[in-house]
């Protein structure tokens, strides 16, 4: 099976206060719906990754070095359920990403856990065989737990996503991701949260000027990276 190449991305991240938050939510809500996913009433829902890195610990610092193309793979799941989970890997090229993702079961993900791999190589999915040879080769392993919820917003010219992460814990040591009393450790100074802007091409002048006018300088955020803090 030949392997699609990745949509690629411009991402966008930014450190937002509480008060930021709340303007810029205002401001945005009459121009783009909730994501259809979101609990209608809190307009959010929580998400769950286990991050992988290899025993050089490369995914950490090719991040912390600014390196500009490199990968990181994750399995992620929403509202702590064990039905829709996704084996991720995200991948930076300069200023754009790409992320490729396959569906994968509770079953598979805790013969991963259990550091049972041979399955990824017996389905022909591309993607499991690639995350095949970064563990025989790399020894790629799980290595954290990011926990967060999340608010997105959608609008469709330009395919635009905007998001804001709040409550962002670490699991610590733990990998065990379907643990639900994982007692998580807060990254986050009190008030703050992160936000999140991906589009394709261009993003619509109405919602940059929004973004312009309310939120400051771009950082390099990345929540695996500051999840790895205690390690």
């Amino acid at each position: 099976m030949p392997q699609k190449i990745p949509k690629i991305r411009h991402e966008l991240k930014y450190y937002i206060s509480t008060g930021e938050y709340l303007v810029l939510r205002d401001r945005l809500k009459p121009l783009m719906p909730i994501d259809p996913f979101a609990d209608p009433d809190t307009r959010s829902y929580d998400i769950r990754s286990l991050y992988f890195d290899d025993i050089y610990n490369t995914a950490m610092w090719e991040k912390m070095d600014g390196i500009k193309n490199r990968k990181k793979w994750r399995i992620r799941l929403y509202n702590y359920k064990g039905e829709n989970i996704k084996l991720e890997k995200k991948s930076k090229y300069d200023m754009f990403t790409a992320k490729e993702s396959a569906k994968i079961t509770k079953y598979q993900v805790q013969n991963i856990l259990d550091g049972k791999y041979s399955f990824l190589m017996e389905g022909a999915n591309p993607l499991f065989e690639e995350m095949y040879g970064d563990i025989v080769v790399n020894r790629l392993k799980p290595i954290v737990v990011v926990d967060y919820t999340r608010e997105a917003y959608i609008y469709p010219a330009g395919n635009v996503r905007i998001t804001f992460d709040k409550y962002l814990h670490s699991g610590n040591f733990s990998t065990e991701m379907f643990r639900p009393t994982m007692m998580p450790v807060p990254i986050l100074d009190p008030g703050t949260l992160i936000l999140e802007i991906k589009y394709d091409v261009t993003l619509p002048e109405h919602i940059r000027d929004i973004i312009n006018t309310t939120v400051g300088l771009r950082s390099a955020i990345s929540k695996y990276a500051l999840c790895r803090r205690y390690h």
